[in-house]
């Protein structure tokens, strides 16, 4: 099976390469000429075009920035539809919006090419065992399933655009972790308390707070590593298509938009290309 992979960033380069070891013939395509050339390096096929990855792929993986990368992947000048095939599977595992994913599937549906999406739960280290929360036709999923099954573990959870719904709810509670995590360690070094013995202590513990995300953002506020594993521009852009989503749902995001308020002005302070606990920053200027 031929496999295309547009979007060479870290995760989809880790998707790539682990699908070369697996013995698929995989073509990529990314705007950047330096991931081009790594993923040649690994193995891959690079093209010039998102056209040109349809014109060789059965399957197409899309791990993009956001929905306006997604439409002019898929439908805009040198897109994926001006080559589709019939029964041509486009997965979009990027984080993205319902919305886009619903208007991407009906246009792609115009071509007999059919949409799945299954956003990544998972840190680019576990890579093969992410979770996929997966949107679409259970046969297309089926069809799809034996290229999504070598990168994570297929999580069926209704329609086209259900994947990108789950995935959007999870931004929001990761945002809140995150940005409660920068708040407390800066208001510990206020405290009596050594913020390293505050966190060594709780994530130590078998407390009901301790998360898997705690645990590294807090260990990278105390090492002042702010390299990111998964940057603030990012963090601003997903929490900000779960904010929008809440709101066209009707639903009212209290704590999410003030949190995106905080992941803004982190951002506007320069520290957008800075991991995620880079929003200590935030505070400790507030100081």
């Amino acid at each position: 099976m031929k496999v295309g992979v547009v979007g060479i960033g870290t995760m989809g380069f880790l998707a790539a390469k682990l699908l070369v070891d697996a013995g698929e013939s995989v073509f990529v395509f990314d705007v950047s000429l330096n991931a081009l050339k790594k993923a040649e390096e690994m193995g891959a096929t690079a093209v010039k075009t998102p056209k040109e990855i349809a014109s060789h792929c059965d399957i197409i993986i899309l791990i993009l920035p956001g929905p306006p990368q997604i439409k002019s992947t898929i439908t805009g000048p040198d897109g994926l539809l001006l080559a589709a095939k019939s029964e041509q599977i486009i997965i979009d595992m990027s984080t993205s919006s319902p919305t886009t994913t619903e208007e991407m599937a009906k246009a792609a549906s115009h071509h007999q090419v059919h949409v799945v999406d299954a956003p990544i739960l998972g840190r680019p280290s576990a890579v093969g065992n992410w979770v996929l929360p997966t949107g679409g036709e259970q046969e297309t999923i089926n069809r799809a399933a034996p290229i999504l099954e070598k990168l994570g573990t297929i999580v069926p959870v209704g329609g086209v655009g259900a994947g990108h719904t789950l995935k959007l709810l999870n931004a929001l509670m990761f945002s809140a972790i995150n940005v409660m995590t920068a708040e407390m360690m800066a208001i510990a070094q206020k405290s009596p308390i050594d913020p390293s013995v505050l966190y060594q202590t709780i994530a130590g513990s078998s407390a009901a707070t301790v998360s898997g995300l705690f645990k590294e953002v807090g260990r990278k506020i105390i090492e002042r590593d702010f390299s990111p594993t998964f940057p603030i521009d990012l963090l601003c852009k997903d929490n900000g298509l779960a904010v929008q989503m809440a709101q066209e749902l009707g639903a009212n995001p209290i704590i999410a938009t003030a949190v995106q308020r905080m992941n803004e002005k982190t951002q506007d302070l320069g520290f957008g290309s800075e991991d995620t606990s880079a929003l200590i920053k935030y505070y400790e200027g507030l100081s």
